[in-house]
């Protein structure tokens, strides 16, 4: 007999047997860091496939039953993310087969993705581009009031602050006072050749690699505008970090540095802008973290959309 034909006998299945000497509900069952294929779409682009971890669960809403079947959950899962591209409406197909599959046991699904997205960046100044790798999270769920889908990503980006700025021109005018003390006459060309000098930057400020973590809730209709969200994070920020980098890109990224000055607060409020003006987005929250140089703690600002029963602002 063969092994498939062995595995068609009636086989014990422990999982279904009543377990009533530990009797209770449970929030979620199921599965974590599931290793899948998920196929992205595009507007522009050819349909990507993209190695991610999948978490896959119901709850246990029947007290008496020992657990779920989760090789089920599994083949769901393998099933839809391998060969449909990622879309509210196909994860919502992949709920209804949670549910189904789990009937008289469950009444709630989830199921989370976790992959990072290649974008093709283009340098600042030169003709050069390469790579970025962006952190992406769907989150989507079902139960008795809905279907709901959340998007989150991650972005890189670059903050100098302010104070440190103001601090450091403080210090080169007191130079400058200093250096050219008994040069009442100093001309154009002598206040040119200090300012190209050593003396002449004598403080600069601190700047910090900072993130901004972003969740949002997208309105019913919408796919997953995964590039567009980060477009619109690194648009509101000015300074996200680069790629191929050659002095000309280092140079012009000095620049918005020095021309986008950012406390952790004011780096929130310009992503908070930015999302509550997209109708996509029914709801957010987000998160600025400024990983700071001058002391080992770091700086953080959180902010979201204020819907009434929305997200709530947890600093996590």
């Amino acid at each position: 007999m063969s092994s498939k034909q062995n595995t068609r006998r009636a086989m014990p299945d422990v999982a279904s047997e009543p377990h009533t000497d530990h009797a209770g509900a449970l929030d979620w069952v199921g599965m974590d860091e599931i290793e899948m294929p998920v196929m992205l779409a595009g507007a522009d682009t050819p349909v990507q496939r993209l190695s991610a971890r999948v978490a896959a669960f119901v709850n246990l809403n029947s007290a008496d039953a020992r657990g779920i079947h989760m090789s089920r959950l599994y083949l769901h899962v393998d099933r839809n993310l391998s060969t449909e591209p990622l879309t509210p409406a196909s994860l919502r197909r992949l709920l209804r087969d949670f549910l189904d599959s789990h009937e008289g046991l469950s009444d709630q699904a989830m199921l989370r993705v976790r992959f990072d997205h290649l974008v093709r960046r283009g340098a600042l100044a030169s003709e050069h581009s390469g790579w970025r790798s962006y952190p992406v999270e769907i989150t989507a769920r079902m139960d008795g009031a809905g279907f709901a889908v959340e998007l989150g990503v991650e972005v890189q980006y670059s903050s100098t602050c302010p104070a440190s700025a103001a601090l450091a021109r403080q210090l080169i005018q007191e130079r400058f006072a200093s250096d050219f003390a008994s040069d009442t006459s100093c001309g154009r060309e002598a206040v040119w050749a200090w300012l190209g000098s050593t003396q002449g930057i004598v403080a600069t400020p601190h700047g910090q690699r900072s993130a901004a973590k972003v969740r949002v809730k997208l309105a019913p209709g919408f796919e997953f505008p995964i590039v567009d969200l980060i477009d619109l994070v690194e648009n509101a920020l000015q300074t996200p970090v680069q790629t191929a980098v050659k002095r000309e890109d280092e140079q012009a990224f000095a620049l918005r540095n020095g021309q986008n000055l950012m406390f952790c607060e004011d780096a929130a409020r310009r992503i908070q802008r930015a999302l509550d003006a997209d109708e996509r987005i029914a709801d957010f929250w987000l998160r600025a973290s400024h990983y700071e140089s001058l002391h080992p703690h770091d700086a953080i600002a959180v902010a979201t959309k204020g819907v009434v029963g929305g997200y709530g602002a947890d600093c996590a």
